[in-house]
């Protein structure tokens, strides 16, 4: 129960990483705020929690609408009196082409929710935690937050202003007693990446992609929740400012 008394926060967490992860949250004890665009697998994961005999409560929020942020972190604060950790988990993977052929809109739509998204919720969590005197934040990045990944200019560009943002957030507040990190997962078999979904479309995709990873397989999202319950955790009290590759070897 190493989370017992602490109030967690975590968007996207309607499914994936995001899902697992408030499971686990709560599996030690933690009293977790469920947030995510998607209605339907918010409560879902609710049910999964207070089926396994967690608490959890769930909030409608779009990260790209800053209003709506600010009132996800108002409600965790009028509930529960506290915001001791927040994952800013949700994103989208956009849709792939080259450079030149990559449309406007897609742009425009993967860096509201991807990047901008992560900095408002860091802007209204942070508010909140200077005014505890702590806090703990893991943003959601990607390998694409370290190296490039052709066809994804957008995605790649969100990723890496999350490292940025993480980076620069840490160091203004690792004074204040708020540690701030990121994880940047390989492929990890999620409803946003289907090894046969994508098999389907191009043949061998999915082995391909494999083939890259020293370790050979894609990721478990329990392994992306473990990591970062860690970062969260009092063991890591010493790390702040860092883009953890959780990846099986693939940027090394």
């Amino acid at each position: 129960m190493e989370f017992k008394n602490k109030v967690v926060l975590i968007t996207g967490a309607g499914s994936g990483i995001g899902r697992v992860t408030a499971q686990a949250f709560a599996a030690e004890g933690g009293t977790v705020i469920v947030s995510d665009i998607n209605e339907k697998g918010g409560m879902e994961t609710v049910q999964h929690i207070t089926d396994a005999g967690g608490t959890a409560t769930f909030v409608r929020a779009n990260v790209a609408n800053f209003e709506e942020v600010q009132e996800l972190i108002n409600f965790t604060v009028e509930q529960f009196g506290k915001l001791d950790i927040a994952i800013n988990n949700a994103g989208i993977g956009g849709l792939p082409s080259r450079t030149v052929d990559h449309t406007l809109e897609n742009w425009d739509k993967v860096m509201s929710i991807n990047s901008t998204g992560v900095f408002y919720c860091m802007k209204a969590e942070i508010q909140q935690m200077l005014k505890q005197g702590s806090g703990a934040i893991v943003n959601t990045s990607s390998i694409a937050g370290l190296r490039g990944l052709p066809n994804n200019i957008a995605y790649v560009a969100s990723k890496h202003a999350v490292v940025g943002m993480t980076k620069t957030a840490a160091m203004e507040y690792a004074r204040k007693n708020i540690r701030i990190n990121a994880i940047c997962p390989v492929f990890t078999v999620t409803p946003l990446f289907n090894p046969e979904v994508m098999d389907q479309f191009s043949k061998g995709l999915s082995d391909k992609l494999k083939a890259g990873i020293p370790m050979k397989r894609f990721a478990d999202p329990m392994e992306m929740a473990n990591t970062i319950l860690w970062l969260c955790s009092d063991k890591a009290s010493f790390v702040t400012g860092h883009a953890m590759p959780v990846d099986g070897g693939l940027t090394a």
